[in-house]
Order: structure tokens, then sequence, then C-alpha cells
């Protein structure tokens, strides 16, 4: 169980990285939906694995909240949203 939550957050880590590192070019509202995905994603594979629930589900049922809430919050930042 320890190495596979080991190697778990290894690879989130990994793709987090990968996902921010090729955010340049991209608006707030971008940025925010792959930045808040890739946490959403860590955060529900690690929940998931640690309630001995499933951590690939706790990972798409997060990433999928993460990069909306991210898409939200960039969207706001740059003022495009309605309110």
């Amino acid at each position: 169980m320890e190495t596979t939550m080991r190697t778990t957050a290894i690879g989130i880590a990994a793709a987090a990285f990968l996902l921010t590192a090729g955010c340049t070019n991209l608006g707030k509202t971008e940025q925010g939906a792959l930045s808040g995905g890739a946490i959403g994603a860590g955060v529900g594979a690690v929940a998931g694995a640690v309630t001995a629930g499933s951590p690939t589900t706790g990972a798409v049922i997060g990433g999928a909240v993460g990069a909306a809430a991210g898409a939200y919050i960039g969207c706001q930042r740059e003022g495009k949203c309605k309110k």
C-alpha cells in the first residue's frame, strides 16, 4: 500500500509539473482549469486511497471538480465571467 501511495504521489507531482510548465501562453481561465484539475486529481487520488476507496475514482472526481473550480476562478480573475 505504501509503495502504491508513493508511486501515485510521484506520478501526480510529475503530471502537475508538466501541466503547469506548459501554461506560459495560456490565459488565466485555462491556467486555472489545468492547475485546478491537476491539484484536484492529486487530492482526490490521495483521498480515495486513504479512505479505502478507489484512488482512480477519487482522481477523476477530484480532477473534474478542481478543473471546474480553477476555470471559474481564472475567469473571475480575467473579469470575463458574467456576474
